[in-house]
């Protein structure tokens, strides 16, 4: 328990240093963009048709004129206290947008991931098993098609397939069009969640589903596997194949997170999906600078805390790991 302790404080000492790194990354680039917000959000048009004074107060609201180390160590301060400012685009505090944002985006990426590590994991374990025979083939060719695959033409493929040919799933959107969110019904919601989770999942399946199946086959090669059939043993895929699997599959499913977290913001895009991508997507182009590091923050935070969630269920799954590290 002790040593546990020492090592989630660890992890979290690292993952302070690595928001710190990511922040200042964000910031750095979006600073370097050749990207004029005023006239991104404005427009030419609009802008010379303004005094002198109107350009001011807007150049002093977009923070055209503030130098970019103060700009950041305001940023910085506001968010250790929790305050991640004020979004420029929708005027409103960026925790709130966030907020909104990510509880459209809950439905789509948890459905997402855990699709993808149920999918991933039997569909390795069983190409395993039928190692050199059709079912290895045919998931092998699946699984290297599709990570190969760009995720927004996967998207489209599948819009094109199941919405405008066969018309059995909506075109897009997290709600149907007209109707107000408090008569929006879950299963609506996870209707129109379902395309772009199974996108997302595909994705994410095709690369646990080709390291498990390597996984399986070293397993299934090995000596002790040999004993257990010579004795006759049943049930060996669940009693010694799917436990050995477990922990390498752990660990892509958790590491999964980022890789599907990236690909929402094109999926969002796609399926017009009002989620944390389209957000950051939107707060880029539109140069709102607090919108998208606090948008970052968060995404780090998720991508960290599944990883740190990995290494504290090794123990849970493999006590020999728990013991080791308690000798440590």
């Amino acid at each position: 328990m002790r040593h546990r302790l020492q090592f989630t404080i660890k992890k979290l000492v690292r993952m302070a240093l690595l928001l710190l790194g990511v922040s200042l990354s964000a910031f750095l680039l979006m600073d370097a963009a050749p990207l004029d917000p005023l006239q991104t959000n404005i427009g030419q048009a609009a802008l010379g048709s303004m005094s002198p004074e109107q350009l001011a107060r807007l150049e002093e609201y977009w923070g055209v004129n503030t130098p970019a180390a103060e700009r950041y160590l305001a940023w910085l301060s506001g968010a250790l206290r929790g305050d991640f400012g004020v979004s420029l685009l929708y005027r409103r505090p960026v925790a709130e947008v966030i907020s909104l944002r990510l509880g459209a985006s809950v439905w789509l990426l948890l459905s997402a991931w855990a699709l993808a590590g149920v999918l991933g994991l039997t569909l390795g374990v069983l190409a395993g098993a039928n190692r050199g025979r059709w079912p290895d083939l045919l998931i092998r060719a699946a699984c290297l098609t599709v990570s190969s695959t760009p995720s927004f033409w996967l998207a489209l493929l599948l819009l094109m397939v199941f919405s405008v040919w066969l018309g059995i799933l909506p075109i897009g959107l997290a709600v149907p069009i007209g109707t107000a969110a408090a008569d929006v019904t879950l299963p609506q919601r996870l209707l129109h969640a379902l395309l772009p989770a199974l996108t997302l999942s595909v994705a994410g399946m095709a690369n646990i589903a080709l390291h498990t199946r390597e996984k399986a086959v070293d397993v299934l090669d090995s000596d002790y596997i040999f004993l257990a059939r010579a004795r006759g043993e049943r049930h060996i895929l669940i009693r010694h194949v799917l436990r050995n699997v477990t922990l390498p599959a752990i660990t892509l499913q958790f590491a999964s997170i980022g890789e599907i977290i990236g690909g929402s913001v094109l999926v969002e895009q796609v399926f017009s999906y009002p989620g944390l991508g389209q957000a950051a997507v939107a707060a880029g182009l539109g140069g709102d600078l607090p919108l998208l590091l606090g948008i970052t923050v968060i995404t780090a935070v998720l991508v960290f805390g599944g990883n740190l969630a990995a290494d504290l269920l090794y123990g849970v799954v493999d006590p020999r790991i728990r013991r080791g590290a308690a000798k440590g």
